[in-house]
């Protein structure tokens, strides 16, 4: 049984904000059913992935990250280790990714203050024209359904339904689909598929492998859970800046995908807040007497500086 608890987005509104505090408080991570996303959306997106990671590499590399530290494209094997973003040495995670942004006009820019302004596009793949139509369309379904849970999660602080609606409504989500190849855990050099690390942004929404396990969440006396996939659903994760919105009351929660011999892929949201967005602790977060613990921070910056510590270890092991 998994230690991850499952929650019904159709029930009583009550009993899903509750629930959904209990979850985010004791664990960090839940599994929502009846989430409202079409099982032929997430289906199709799944099917594209899969076809583009059978690709020859060299196809795949048609549509790579051009650069260290571009969020969008193919990144192959070797070229980014998760467990860098906590200032963790270890060697580079044992999978291929490919990732987008927002899919209408991007509502940001990635370049530093100084710098000139850049957007940075979507990189697609012209040998899969299905692709882009597919991955757009549940790009914007696992967006709604963010917003969703961000207003539900909302009014389980005590907060009112729509609090977080002005930092959400250019926010700077990722789609990125993850293929963790077959390969030798013997010959790994010690390398987890995705090393253990917390996410940055608000929440995620991941589509597990119904078939290959190995997402694991730490638990609170540090052993290993594993998260067991059930059929339909998503699974639900927070990141650090619920953390430093809720001042730690809700968890970001350490997780890894442990290596094994078998294929596994999965396609993650990574819903986050718009770039400019102050992340600071919210109203009714702090007991008596009790300070922040952190300093407010805009969400870009944290977002971007967290995925470059990840790819700029990869590049020097």
């Amino acid at each position: 049984m998994s230690w991850v608890p499952v929650v019904d987005l159709a029930g009583d509104p009550e009993v899903v904000c509750a629930a959904v505090a209990e979850a985010c408080e004791r664990v960090g991570f839940l599994t929502v059913i009846n989430h409202g996303v079409e099982p032929y959306v997430l289906a199709a997106a799944w099917t594209e992935a899969r076809t583009f990671f059978d690709l020859a590499l060299p196809r795949k590399l048609e549509v790579a990250m051009p650069y260290p530290g571009y969020p969008y494209g193919y990144a192959p094997m070797g070229t980014e280790t998760l467990s860098a973003s906590l200032g963790q040495h270890s060697p580079p995670d044992l999978k291929e990714s490919f990732s987008i942004g927002p899919v209408t006009p991007a509502p940001h820019q990635f370049s530093e203050p100084d710098e000139a302004s850049a957007w940075l596009p979507n990189r697609w793949p012209a040998l899969q024209p299905s692709m882009q139509p597919t991955w757009e369309q549940a790009y914007q379904e696992l967006s709604q359904l963010s917003a969703r849970l961000l207003s539900v999660m909302a009014q389980s602080l005590g907060l009112d339904a729509q609090y977080f609606d002005p930092m959400i409504n250019r926010h700077t989500s990722a789609m990125r689909a993850l293929n963790y190849p077959v390969t030798d855990p013997a010959a790994s050099s010690g390398g987890q598929r995705a090393g253990a690390h917390t996410d940055y942004g608000t929440l995620t929404l991941l589509m597990a492998d119904p078939d290959v396990g190995g997402l694991e969440v730490q638990r609170p006396d540090g052993e290993w859970a594993p998260v067991v996939p059930v059929p339909g659903a998503l699974v639900v994760n927070l990141g650090d800046a619920m953390a430093r919105w809720t001042n730690d009351r809700w968890r970001s929660t350490l997780h890894r995908v442990s290596s094994a011999a078998r294929r596994r892929q999965s396609i993650a949201f990574f819903h986050n807040a718009n770039w400019d967005a102050s992340i600071e602790c919210l109203p009714g977060c702090l007991a008596s007497g009790e300070q922040p613990r952190y300093p407010p921070m805009a969400a870009g910056p944290h977002l971007m500086a967290k995925f470059r510590s990840t790819v700029a270890q990869a590049d020097q092991s």
